[in-house]
Formats: structure tokens, C-alpha cells, sequence
């Protein structure tokens, strides 16, 4: 596909050297607050610092994605993280960083971030053809599973041979590498004017526009409520609950490390899987994938060997990489074009926004109920919450591709996905 898609490939190329970096930046960044006298608290405080600015702008980022040219959002992005992290880097190296400085470039960083990721959604249907976004998304996710892998042991490295500054470094090139590429990208045009938007109403007339599009359409918002439900009440369990019983029970962070690489490793197998994949209705799939995916509490909380635990996260990174990939592509196949950024805005305003409550609330539920017990009910709430979407007829009808647009040059609504009776029967 890279070899038939050269503008694809420009981006696939800048985006893998970027995520690589991210990875890296995960590790080193912890590090780096500890490595200058702070504290636990000072690590929270600059991944809240990182997220804030997710929630405050990430619905305008996702206006401005559908108003202007998508490819040089992300670039202006990828340019002031560059600053950011090579500004970090200096005054780590240098050892006049204190977390103060940190915390007011995490906010900017965290910024940038809020405008890059719906401009990045809404842009791969303008680099490949409608028959090929699967095959995109399934790229795009396994460089991201891959640098799963990959990212921390090159972040390892990089801390004890150059120190965290060192590591921030490295991020910051991998930002300047992946410009570079989005500055030598032509995307295909815009949608017509005629089928976009418009813009009465100014800002908050366009919001209300996207969410018509959400809430317009069963199979997009009843898959929002389930990714919420994954990212409140599952990833906890990773985040907070799995780390503490491998202090207590799996020798420490060894343990621990054996068990997110086989989640890691699933994801690279389900990102394979999903690029082969061909199926009639793949939402019906995503919702089982998504099921499958949010049994790691249980997994976790099982008491079997680290090895048994390991192989069964496996199991689930296959399911979560297939949901997401199938997940983003129904919406770039499904969504108009000229509204997609502002949709998938709303996905990652939930899933981002919601998260911090779970992570906040898994620790004092914990110490109430017990790490199992909770582990347990975290199941019993994600479970059936994501196998509640096949209930939803437009999840189980959703075809892969979108119906042929009619004669005027506009798309039908069969071809949107929305919820009528025409869309339905042409499921």
C-alpha cells in the first residue's frame, strides 16, 4: 500500500519517527520531574497539565480541522511540540529545569496535542481512497502497537546513557522529522462547499452541526458511551489496580513488563489482522472485539502466573487493536468529510475527559472493596456495556463501505449511516 499511496507514505513515515518519539517521551518525562527533586504529586501534576488543555480545546481543534487545511494544523503542531520538548530538553541538560518550567510547557505541549488529533482523523480520507482507509488505519495502528514494544526499552536506554534530557531531545527530532514530511504533503481537495457545513451560527453553530452529526446517528454515539465505559472502568485497571498487585504479588515492575508487552505484542497481531481483514458489517465485530478487550480487569485480578496473564492480555490487545482500527474507519468512511474532524473531537473530548475520573476513583473504590472485588466489577460494568452495542441494529447493519451517492452528487443517507428507514433497508 505505501508503495501505491506515496502521500500516505509521507505521512506514515513522519507519523512512525513521531509515535516512536511519544513512546519514548512517556518514560523519559516521569523521570525527568524525579530526576530534578520532584515529587509523586509532581509527576501527576504534569501529566494534569498535559490533559487539561485536551478538554479546554479539543472541540475547537476539531472545528478548526474542518475550516482550514487539516495537514497544516498538524504541522504547526509538530512545530511547537518540537519547541516544547527541545526547550525541555535544554533546560534538563543544562540543570536549571524546574518543575514549574515543566508544568507551563506541558500545558502548551498538551495544547498542540488538542489541535493535532482530530486534524490527523479527518485527514487520512484525503491521502487514500475510501477502498483503502482499513488498510490506513491498520498501518497507523500497528506503528503505534509496535512502538508499544518498542518505545519504552529505547527510552531505557536513552535515560541512562544521555539522561532524560537526552530522551526529550530525541522527541523533539522526532516532531521536526515528522513536519518535515507534513510540510511535502498535497492532500486530494475539500469537499465541496456545498455539501460542507455552514458556517451561521459562527463557532458554536459549527459545534452544534458536528454533534447533530453524533447525535444523528445510533452506531456513532452508542459506540462513544462504550469507548467512555472502556476508558473510565477498564484502562483504571491497567493504570492504577495492575500495577499494584505486581508490587505485591508478581515481583515488581518485571512482572508488570511481562504483561504489558504481550498486550503489546496482541495489538501488533491485531493491527495485522485488521489490515487483511474483510467483513460485510465490521461494527458488529468491533462490539465483540471491544467485549473481548474490556476482560483485562478480570485478567489482571485472575491470580493466575504472570505468564498465563501475559498470554491472555495478548488475547485482549488483538481485540482492542481491531475495535479502533474498524472504529475510526467507519467513521472516515461514514461521517461527511466536512464534519469529521468535529466528530472525532467529541471521541477524544469523552474518552480523554472521562478517563481522569476513572483513574481518581479506582484507587479509593480499591481500598474499599478490595483490589480483586474491584477488578471483578469493573468487568461486570465493561462487559456487557460493550456486547450492549450489538443491540443496536444500526451497529449490527453498518456496512464496511458507504452506499453510492445519488445522481445530484450528495450522499445518501444510507451512505452517512444515518438512521432512517432508507439506510437501514440499504444495510
Amino acid at each position: 500500500m505505501l508503495r501505491d499511496e506515496s502521500q500516505f507514505a509521507r505521512l506514515f513515515i513522519g507519523q512512525s519517527l513521531s509515535v516512536l518519539g511519544d513512546r519514548v517521551s512517556f518514560v523519559a518525562v516521569p523521570f525527568a520531574v524525579l530526576s530534578i527533586g520532584g515529587s509523586a504529586s509532581d509527576v501527576g501534576l504534569l501529566a494534569a497539565a498535559g490533559l487539561v488543555p485536551m478538554l479546554l480545546f479539543s472541540l475547537l481543534g476539531g472545528v478548526w480541522a474542518d475550516r482550514f487545511p487539516r495537514h497544516r494544523i498538524m504541522l504547526v503542531s509538530d512545530l511547537v511540540r518540537f519547541a516544547v520538548q527541545g526547550l525541555a530538553a535544554v533546560l534538563l541538560l543544562t540543570g536549571v529545569a524546574e518543575v514549574r518550567h515543566l508544568v507551563v510547557l506541558m500545558v502548551v505541549f498538551g495544547t498542540a496535542d488538542a489541535f493535532f488529533m482530530p486534524a490527523a482523523t479527518g485527514l487520512t480520507p484525503l491521502l487514500v481512497g475510501a477502498d483503502r482507509l482499513r488498510e490506513a488505519n491498520a498501518l497507523r495502528g500497528f506503528v503505534q502497537s509496535a512502538a508499544l514494544v518498542v518505545g519504552p526499552a529505547l527510552a531505557g536506554g536513552l535515560v541512562a546513557l544521555a539522561g532524560p534530557g537526552g530522551a526529550l531531545a530525541m522527541d523533539a527530532l522526532t516532531f521536526a522529522a515528522s513536519a518535515a514530511f507534513l510540510a511535502r504533503l498535497t492532500p486530494r481537495g475539500r469537499a465541496p462547499e456545498t455539501e460542507r457545513t455552514s458556517p451561521r451560527g459562527g463557532f458554536f453553530g459549527e459545534l452544534r452541526a458536528g454533534w447533530e452529526q453524533v447525535r444523528s446517528r445510533s452506531w456513532v454515539w452508542s459506540g462513544m458511551v462504550a469507548i467512555s465505559v472502556y476508558h473510565v472502568v477498564v484502562l483504571p485497571s491497567v493504570f492504577v489496580l495492575g500495577p499494584v498487585l505486581a508490587d505485591k504479588e508478581w515481583g515488581g515492575a518485571a512482572g508488570w513488563a511481562v504483561v504489558t508487552a504481550g498486550f503489546g505484542i496482541g495489538s501488533v497481531v491485531g493491527d495485522v489482522c485488521a489490515y487483511r481483514l474483510t467483513v460485510r458489517h465490521p461494527m458488529a465485530l468491533a462490539a465483540t472485539a471491544l467485549a473481548v478487550g474490556s476482560c483485562q480487569a478480570v485478567i489482571i485480578g485472575s491470580g493466575a502466573s504472570v505468564l498465563v496473564i501475559a498470554v491472555l492480555e495478548a488475547v485482549t490487545g488483538v481485540a482492542v487493536s481491531l475495535f479502533f482500527v474498524i472504529w475510526e474507519t467507519a467513521l472516515q468512511t461514514h461521517i461527511p468529510e466536512a464534519s469529521l474532524s468535529r466528530v472525532s473531537s467529541y471521541d477524544y473530548l469523552l474518552s480523554t475527559g472521562l478517563m481522569p475520573l476513572g483513574v481518581a476513583l479506582a484507587g479509593p473504590v480499591s481500598d474499599s472493596l478490595g483490589v480483586r472485588p474491584t477488578l471483578y466489577a469493573m468487568t461486570l460494568v465493561a462487559v456487557p456495556s460493550a456486547l450492549a452495542l450489538l443491540c443496536v441494529p444500526a451497529i449490527r447493519r453498518l456496512p464496511a463501505q458507504a452506499e453510492e451517492t445519488t445522481g445530484v452528487g450528495l450522499p445518501t443517507a444510507a451512505a452517512d449511516g444515518l438512521d432512517t428507514p432508507a439506510a437501514v433497508s440499504a444495510s
